[in-house]
């Protein structure tokens, strides 16, 4: 009985730790991404107004 209780908890936090990699490798993806677009605009800016 007990090794099926620790089995589940072992389960849930690997997938909870899986969990948090894939989000901090998202928002690390999304913000690299938000400045690069965000550098061309600036770039793009310079080129419009002169």
């Amino acid at each position: 009985m007990d090794e099926k209780i620790y089995r589940t908890m072992k389960g849930t936090g690997v997938t909870n730790i899986v969990l948090g990699i894939v989000t901090m490798v998202t928002g690390i993806v999304g913000g690299v991404l938000l400045i690069i677009s965000g550098a061309k605009l600036l770039a793009g800016k310079s080129r419009i107004m002169f």
